[in-house]
């Protein structure tokens, strides 16, 4: 039984700057006044499941989805593995992990994304799943590729998969993104530095896992993914247990 209750509050100190003007389209959109950091009610408390049921054979597998298993996409074969948690470092079970992302040579399957790059006729880049009783997940892609977009004169975005997370209530819903070990355009991107503690820039990289690597098929890279757990029971102004 999923426990209930109120949420620990968000931190706002590790979230990215809301305005960044190395990042163009923060200037316009970020918010004009201070943010407000509200108790959590019942409606962020809970939130609809999502049925087993509607889950595909190969819903996890981007190599071979969006051709339903008669063709492979092309690209450098990857795992992407993990665990996710609550903050107090609890397990999330049953909940729906979604992926998007770029094709191997950093192209979208939108109308409009209008690089150059092809795209890839046995490559859709959505996937999902439904993590375990542990809160594990893992989905077989491509490594996407990285692009251009037009920010400044020359920028690049990394490579990356997008997140979207749905834990066991409307406060634990999570977007986020997973970048790759070693990739040198993260230091140069302006989107990823909105984050300024390195700290926790290194949080949404994936180091490379050799232990769930399968030779002579694909790499490994593991990403752990942490929502925002339950509040703890205060005893005598500190932490039950303390």
């Amino acid at each position: 039984m999923t426990d209930q209750g109120p949420l620990i509050p968000r931190n706002r100190e590790i979230h990215p700057n809301p305005y960044d003007w190395h990042y163009k389209t923060s200037v316009s959109r970020s918010p004009s006044l201070p943010l407000l950091s509200m108790e959590s009610t019942p409606s962020e408390e809970t939130g609809p499941r999502f049925g087993h049921s509607t889950l595909g054979a190969l819903d996890n597998n981007l190599i071979l989805n969006w051709t339903k298993g008669e063709a492979s996409a092309v690209g450098e074969r990857i795992l992407m593995h993990g665990r996710v948690m609550d903050e107090n470092g609890r397990p999330v079970p049953h909940t729906l992990v979604e992926i998007w992302q770029a094709n191997a040579g950093g192209r979208y399957r939108h109308i409009k994304d209008t690089y150059f790059a092809p795209l890839d006729p046995n490559f859709g880049g959505c996937g999902r799943t439904i993590t375990d009783e542990n809160g594990n997940y893992e989905f077989l892609t491509i490594r996407p590729g990285a692009y251009p977009w037009p920010n400044r004169g020359n920028d690049w975005r990394p490579m990356h998969i997008h997140i979207s997370v749905f834990g066991h209530s409307f406060g634990q819903r999570l977007i986020t993104q997973m970048y790759f070990e070693g990739d040198p355009l993260i230091a140069r991107c302006p989107i990823a530095n909105t984050i300024k503690d390195r700290g926790q820039l290194d949080r949404l990289v994936a180091p490379l896992d050799m232990a769930k690597a399968r030779p002579m098929d694909f790499l490994a890279y593991k990403f752990d993914i942490v929502l925002r757990g339950r509040r703890q029971t205060m005893f005598e102004n500190k932490i039950e247990g303390m």
